[in-house]
């Protein structure tokens, strides 16, 4: 079985983010694997290694740095790599992504295809719906547990107030959730292997594609810092001087009511 991970390199979630002309400033921060695209890659290991044919291919978008996460990648197990050069493309929405990574994908052979619920920057949780639908098969987000046998996936997937059993044939795009799996961490030995795995960087002419055609259709125009939190106050006294003073304070200084 061939299942193919979608990966996107984000910013570690430890870093402190800065904002510089109404825009993120990137200089010096940690990048790493989206956490949830490790669930979807520990998955895909767990996958192959129970099935024990097949490959796990990483595919990914963007510039040089993205060669860091995917060879981490390597080493935590797949098999090869498959990275879209597309600096021109820095700050892509989330169809420009889908388009871009269709078209790589839709030249490997592969039976399932795996990524993150959401990646940890954006928050958006669109490119991989996308992606199935420009690719014509079935999705399925925020999945806990997985089954393949005979040609099908057995997924368990979160839903509002429970959970929801669903049985769909391959191929199918899945999107991890926590509680899917522990992802590991690379071994020694994973980590020498990875430097001999071959890591394909091709552009977007090569896979068919014209920057002509992937004109974003949103724009981002400003990114801002929430508001720091007030220091917490106590107020005491009476009930009805509390209730007063807690009312002057939403209206005047909270501003809420």
């Amino acid at each position: 079985m061939n299942i193919v991970v979608c990966i996107k390199q984000t910013f570690d979630t430890e870093t402190k983010i800065t904002i510089k002309d109404d825009q993120i400033d990137d200089s010096g921060v940690g990048l790493i694997i989206n956490p949830y695209d490790e669930l979807a890659l520990e998955e895909a290991l767990r996958l192959k290694e129970k099935c024990g044919a097949g490959e796990v291919i990483l595919v990914s978008m963007g510039g040089e740095s993205v060669q860091k996460a995917l060879r981490t990648g390597l080493a935590m197990g797949a098999d090869r790599a498959i990275l879209v050069d597309t600096p021109a493309h820095h700050g892509a929405d989330e169809w420009v992504a889908a388009m871009i990574m269709a078209k790589a994908i839709s030249g490997i052979p592969y039976d399932l295809i795996l990524a993150g619920r959401v990646a940890v920057d954006d928050g958006s949780g669109q490119v991989a719906i996308r992606l199935a639908e420009i690719l014509g098969i079935p999705s399925m987000n925020s999945i806990v547990k997985l089954d393949i046998t005979d040609g099908k996936a057995a997924v368990t997937r979160e839903i509002d107030g429970g959970v929801e059993k669903i049985e769909v044939d391959l191929p199918v795009v899945l999107t991890a959730q926590k509680g899917l799996n522990q992802p590991r961490l690379p071994s020694m030995a994973g980590i020498m292997k990875a430097k001999q795995k071959d890591l394909s960087i091709v552009t977007l002419a090569d896979i068919g594609l014209s920057p002509d055609e992937l004109a974003s259709k949103t724009k981002i125009v400003q990114f801002s810092l929430p508001q720091p939190r007030l220091a917490r106050k106590n107020i005491s006294g009476e009930a009805a001087e509390v209730a007063k003073e807690l009312a002057r304070l939403l209206r005047e200084e909270a501003k809420v009511i």
